[in-house]
């Protein structure tokens, strides 16, 4: 039995999803790279204008730029909205939600100027690179990782439940140890445990360390067991990567009208998620066959 899909959108929307979301034609692929020009370009003025004398002699330029880009992120945010069935899901998904917040602080910035900051979350919509690009082989690298980081979550909440109640005995411990010395800096447990993570994650700041052999023997023990830290995630996640089979074929960069998800099968016909018809094509075909 085919799969009718529930309702079909005019000509005119078909035809802007097809350029918005579908990066398979050449009018598809050439509003993405036209957006991922914007978006740098986009980034770059927020960055310079964070340069105070810059920002001091272009500050009339840097603020018609940076709402250039804003009225045309909204633009092509509503458009995304309307040349989808279900807006609420694409509205939901994580690049439509990364599609709003790359908007929202320019009007916040309206109410709190400082938040204007916050527009360099637009480089997060530069993900879209792998898509447009047909680069498959890293967006199902990417998969593989989020699934072995999935897996591993059980573990690596175990190991980091461990890793916290062994910072906290080791700061008391360093706390009882060097409190009691003339101008200790480890003045309290909750200090004494800030040192101890900043020690065990290798880091060493150096603005607090101890100074009786005692203490010091502490702390050594601790830089070793630093590197233990270090190892053990990586040894887990990595033996997740391991036990994931490439059980998926090339994905295509076709984008549901329904659901809006991405991440189809080359030679899929119907959504993976959803289970409607991918393309308009393949709409009209079934609904001739069963008019016949």
């Amino acid at each position: 039995m085919s799969h009718v899909p529930q309702k079909r959108f005019s000509p005119f929307r078909e035809h802007i999803h097809e350029i918005i979301f579908e990066a398979d034609t050449p009018s598809g692929k050439a509003f993405d790279v036209a957006l991922l020009i914007f978006i740098v370009g986009s980034i770059i003025v927020v960055m310079l204008e964070s340069i105070a004398p810059l920002e001091a002699k272009y500050k009339i330029i840097f603020d018609v730029l940076e709402w250039v880009f804003t009225i045309f992120f909204t633009i092509e945010y509503v458009l995304r909205l309307y040349c989808v069935y279900k807006p609420m899901k694409y509205a939901t998904s994580f690049f439509g939600v990364i599609d709003l917040l790359a908007i929202l602080p320019a009007y916040i910035s309206l109410i709190f100027p400082a938040s204007q900051y916050l527009l360099v979350i637009r480089s997060l919509r530069l993900l879209r690179i792998f898509r447009i690009f047909k680069l498959g082989k890293f967006m199902k690298e990417g998969a593989m990782i989020v699934e072995a980081l999935r897996q591993s979550t059980a573990k690596m909440t175990v190991f980091i439940v461990f890793v916290l109640l062994m910072v906290i005995v080791v700061g008391s411990l360093m706390y009882v140890i060097e409190g009691a010395t003339p101008n200790s800096k480890f003045t309290s447990i909750p200090e004494s445990i800030y040192w101890a993570i900043v020690t065990i994650t290798t880091v060493g700041y150096g603005d607090i360390s101890p100074t009786t052999p005692l203490g010091q023997f502490l702390a050594a023990v601790l830089m070793i067991l630093g590197y233990a830290v270090i190892a053990v995630p990586t040894g887990i996640v990595s033996s997740e990567l391991l036990a994931q089979k490439d059980e998926h074929a090339f994905e295509s960069t076709q984008a549901c009208r329904y659901c809006s998800k991405e991440g189809h099968d080359e030679d899929a016909e119907y959504c993976k998620y959803c289970g409607e018809i991918l393309n308009e094509e393949d709409d009209e075909y079934i609904e001739e066959d069963m008019e016949d």
